[in-house]
């Protein structure tokens, strides 16, 4: 070799190495899902034994799904006269203080839980009065009619704030002796020999930052059970891994998704109208960008609106930033009114599965079954899916409930079979079989335009074509590469109407305890500069809602590395969802961290 061709080698290596240095490439991920306990010697001499307990039924998550699924199961054994242990595990510090949704609450699976929640004292204060739909453009609105009888009719429903509907779901539950413990994060599923779920374990405390134990050091705990309910959420990190493990995907498209961000503002008294209920498409996103608004009037004591914005996360130019396209919305002159002399009070955002009934997995496996959003039963174009997640979790207890007092039983822990059965044969089914093809009908080469007149047909034949519309691939594969998108401008916030990320997220009351192991962890620590920021500008510094991803430049002054800053998450688990290279995985962090939402 050449002394010419040694020095041209010397001066590219030269380059690469100053391209990708261990500046760039911090260690960032210390949890021990990346990193095994057991090959690290700090852990060598540290007792490692869990606590264990048996309940009959053990439900992970206690929002609408899972505390309906323990309510009627102690209604089914107290009819019974007999003994049922249900235990609910919730990583919120309280029940309702991670819930986020819209929320317009359609109460049919309430009526058959509680025909009498008016008495109980269910807050569910103000009767939908009145339905406006728009479509619009930069400065102006067409109005669409809401006729009785399609999805964004709303008369018969209530507007809520569904934190606050949880929390009293939760005090009905614990009267009636159904065990409940927030702030304990189920962090990983227990199996008996035999494969079938024997229950899970909470998350261990007390582990620094960099994966080492700390002198507080405790153990989580073993809940076993005869039958583990999963009500999670969507895209929930023990569902995620059972749907993988079981191959619950097998007969089913992959799941999609959107992001829903909200604030609650207090207005002007003169412009509130308690029961109007506002939603519309269009601007600001373009054509090709599902999404739109909705803006609800409370009847609260102070005249308080909840206003908020969705974006389909099959979007496919990786400068969009759902947040930012919130903001911009607040200023259209059709809505801009209610924020002039407003006080924003509230700001959050949760990812919402979108796929519908094509994209609803297996339900049951030895052990368990999903319910609520952690199988998907969200009815996109009617934007609701808490009723179907309370009636999933009711016809799940039920199914349990016979299966436990059934003396066949195939594996260690019981598969409730029966509970696929009762959904298909449950108006869960036939209201997402009606408008299954309409949220995929929005790939076409028209984008909203298609995807409205498609819509429009089928709700006039009451979703009773013979077809399916397939959704594709799933959204994560969508992102095109940076050069070949173009850059959004997006305006500066005015600090009245529109704000920063930052700003926003101190409103969630989001806290977590600062020395734990990073919760966002990365399969590889070096693909979000390589590939994502390399290929896609580093998309997840635009879609994650909460500035918990941030590309800094290197104090060298050449190039940048990712920071993670992991005490910003909302739990929204949009990066998991989104993220192009999946090399994002959420896991939860100690229990009690996260937002504090109050009724959002």
């Amino acid at each position: 070799m050449s002394f010419h061709t040694t020095l041209k080698i010397a001066k590219q290596f030269k380059i690469i190495t100053r391209c990708y240095s261990a500046e760039q490439f911090p260690k960032i991920t210390t949890h021990y899902t990346i990193h095994p306990r057991e090959k690290d010697p700090r852990w060598k001499d540290v007792n490692m034994e869990r606590f264990a307990d048996e309940t009959d039924i053990l439900i992970i998550g206690g929002g609408p799904a899972g505390l309906s699924a323990a309510i009627r199961a102690k209604q089914l054994a107290e009819k019974d006269g007999k003994e049922l242990r249900v235990c609910v595990v919730e990583k919120a510090s309280e029940i309702g203080g991670h819930i986020l949704s819209g929320a317009v609450l359609q109460p049919t699976a309430l009526n058959e839980l509680f025909p009498d929640w008016k008495e109980k004292g269910a807050p569910l204060n103000t009767p939908v009065k009145e339905d406006k739909f728009g479509f619009l453009s930069k400065t102006g609105r067409i109005p669409i009619p809401v006729l009785p009888g399609t999805p964004m009719y709303n008369h018969g429903n209530y507007i809520v704030r569904l934190g606050h509907v949880v929390r009293w779901l939760g005090e009905q539950a614990e009267a009636m002796g159904v065990e409940i413990y927030p702030g304990y994060a189920a962090s990983e599923i227990l199996y008996h020999p035999d494969g079938s779920v024997k229950g899970i374990a909470t998350n261990d405390v007390g582990i620094a930052k960099d994966g080492s134990p700390k002198d507080n050091f405790e153990r989580g705990m073993e809940l076993h059970a005869k039958c583990t309910i999963f009500a999670e959420g969507c895209h929930g990190h023990l569902s995620k891994q059972i749907i993988q493990n079981f191959n619950l995907r097998k007969n089913a498209e992959p799941q999609t998704y959107g992001i829903g961000l909200k604030e609650l503002w207090e207005i002007d008294p003169k412009l509130h109208s308690p029961g109007r209920v506002e939603h519309t498409i269009g601007w600001p996103l373009d054509k090709n960008t599902y999404g739109g608004s909705f803006l609800y009037h409370l009847n609260e004591s102070t005249p308080t609106i909840a206003v908020g914005f969705v974006v389909g996360l099959d979007y496919t130019n990786p400068y969009l930033s759902p947040f930012k396209e919130f903001q911009r919305f607040k200023h259209h002159p059709s809505v801009k009114h209610y924020f002039e002399n407003g006080n924003r009070i509230s700001y959050g955002a949760r990812a919402i599965v979108e796929g519908g009934f094509q994209s609803l997995p297996k339900l049951t496996f030895p052990g368990g079954c999903l319910v609520g959003c952690s199988a998907g039963f969200l009815n996109v174009p009617k934007i609701k899916g808490s009723h179907n997640a309370m009636k999933s979790g009711m016809l799940a207890a039920e199914s349990v409930y016979e299966t436990i007092n059934n003396e066949n039983q195939e594996t260690a822990s019981v598969e409730p079979k029966i509970y696929e059965d009762k959904i298909k044969s449950s108006w869960i089914w036939k209201e997402l079989k009606a408008v299954r093809n309409i949220r995929p009908s929005f790939h076409n080469p028209l984008g909203l335009y298609g995807g409205v007149a498609y819509s429009g047909f089928s709700i006039v034949i009451g979703g009773r074509e013979p077809w399916t519309f397939k959704h594709g691939d799933p959204d994560y594969k969508r992102l095109k590469p940076a050069k070949e998108s173009t850059p959004i401008e997006y305006p500066k916030p005015d600090g009245k109407i529109s704000f920063d990320l930052l700003t926003s997220v101190a409103l969630t009351g989001t806290n977590h305890e600062g020395d734990q192991p990073p919760h966002l962890t990365l399969k590889d620590d070096t693909v979000p500069v390589k590939t994502n920021l390399a290929v896609y500008d580093g998309p997840e510094g635009r879609f994650c809602p909460a500035g918990v991803y941030e590309f800094v430049p290197l104090e060298s002054g050449e190039g940048q590395r990712l920071q993670i800053n992991a005490q910003n998450c909302i739990h929204c688990k949009t990066c998991d969802i989104k993220d192009p290279t999946q090399n994002i995985n959420w896991v939860v962090p100690e229990g009690g961290g996260g937002p504090a939402y109050n009724g959002m």
